[in-house]
């Protein structure tokens, strides 16, 4: 029992409740979640334990229940990162769920989806022509959330218009573009995914990113997308390109220039 008491001990550290029953040192995740460590020291001497992750508050008859190993530990040090790396799992997929269901009433105007690529990615589309991106650190003990307000530039549409009108002729509609005589002799699945994939090039060209920091506290988290969506419209008519910026400075210091040269030339 010596292991179970150094991980209990090290565990209890970091604020994390434990026991032990039965030769299994169980550790809750979460109400419906839990971890546990059973022993597998050998003649070695060496400690270790088989790390098990299960759905918390199974019934003991249940015979379709089933624990699924995931790991092994031979240090205090091991097993308490593992319960760390887990508890931040954990926090993180149920913080996803909350922002896609709308639990919480401060993101209550915001309809948040889930990027069909990465799990951890969500965003709600806001104001005009832009949308709020929330990235999660899934891997980290410490878990944490990047927020980004995205807004496509002014010429996104301009841009995909001359871009489905060249690939699909000049009466194409960029929203369905189905002519009737298609030179590419694209199927309507291939039609779509090569919209989508110009439609991605052009946004990636186009749009306009205001960071908006990133957050271990992730009731503070809810706090941040409360404002950006309150934010949203007015964000999109601040932020320019910053390419247009410097061209006006560029513009205003040869305009400065040239005064400057005719003033020179008038003194002399």
């Amino acid at each position: 029992m010596g292991f179970y008491v150094d991980i209990a001990e090290a565990l209890d550290a970091e604020g994390i409740e434990s026991r032990v029953n039965d030769g299994t040192l169980f550790v809750p995740v979460s109400e419906d979640l839990e971890i546990q460590f059973v022993d597998i020291t050998g003649g070695t001497g060496v400690p270790g334990a088989n790390v098990f992750l299960a759905m918390a508050d199974v019934a003991e008859d249940d015979e379709e229940f089933e624990a699924a190993l995931v790991g092994v530990v031979f240090s205090v040090e091991d097993a308490v990162s593992t319960v760390a790396r887990y508890v931040a799992t954990d926090l993180v997929v149920g913080t996803v769920r909350d922002l896609i269901e709308g639990t919480d009433p401060r993101i209550a105007d915001l309809e948040f989806v889930q990027d069909p690529v990465d799990a951890l990615t969500v965003s709600a589309e806001v104001g005009e022509n832009s949308e709020i991106v929330v990235t999660f650190d899934g891997e980290s003990e410490t878990p944490a959330a990047r927020v980004q307000f995205v807004t496509l530039g002014e010429d996104f549409e301009d841009l995909m218009g001359q871009a489905v009108a060249e690939f699909w002729g000049e009466d194409a509609d960029d929203e369905d573009p189905e002519p009737e005589d298609d030179p590419t002799g694209a199927s309507d699945s291939d039609r779509r995914r090569i919209l989508e994939g110009i439609a991605h090039d052009i946004a990636d060209m186009t749009e306009e990113v205001l960071e908006l920091g990133s957050y271990t506290d992730f009731d503070r988290l809810f706090d941040v997308l409360q404002v950006a969506g309150e934010q949203a419209e007015a964000w999109e008519e601040l932020l320019v390109p910053l390419e247009n910026f410097w061209e006006d400075e560029d513009d205003a210091d040869d305009d400065g220039e040239d005064d400057y040269d005719g003033d020179a030339a008038s003194v002399d």
